[in-house]
């Protein structure tokens, strides 16, 4: 094969595995984000204190997080076995993230539970749903990301 030939198929290939390359990185970037350690805590009040309800994940997304919303719901609810959809969860509250790891936040949503939302939440077990958004738009919804009891 004449050196032109070669040289032009050389080019060729390097222009082609340079395309697969880009095409690998912009799927890569894609991706939506991933839930890890998730933990739900519910605290009673008690006497004249408040409880409270605070929810924690790991949150990895190679784009960023835009936002975590948070949502607890009772397992004995009109919700039934689904739980909320993305489109429900979009109006609820958010978590505060903070950077963990290079492309990992810890995200944490906190709220006081007052003797009177005591009083009025079913007891028994609760669900926490989570809606990830990443910058690049791509999202994650886990109905049931953490469990906790209410008794």
């Amino acid at each position: 094969m004449p050196r032109r030939r070669v040289a032009l198929s050389v080019a060729a290939g390097a222009v082609a595995l340079a395309g697969v390359g880009a095409f690998t990185a912009a799927q890569a970037g894609e991706r939506s984000p991933a839930l890890a350690h998730s933990t739900a805590r519910y605290t009673a009040p008690t006497g004249d204190r408040d409880g409270s309800f605070t929810f924690t994940t790991d949150v990895t997304a190679s784009s960023g997080i835009d936002s975590l919303k948070v949502l607890a719901w009772p397992a004995d609810s009109a919700l039934g076995e689904k739980g909320p959809t993305a489109e429900e969860m979009a109006d609820v509250e958010s978590a505060t993230c903070e950077p963990a790891a290079d492309d990992t936040v810890r995200c944490t949503y906190t709220t006081a539970v007052t003797r009177s939302d005591a009083a009025d939440s079913p007891r028994g077990t609760w669900h926490v749903a989570v809606l990830a958004t990443a910058k690049n738009g791509t999202t994650t919804s886990d109905p049931r990301a953490a469990d906790f009891k209410v008794g």
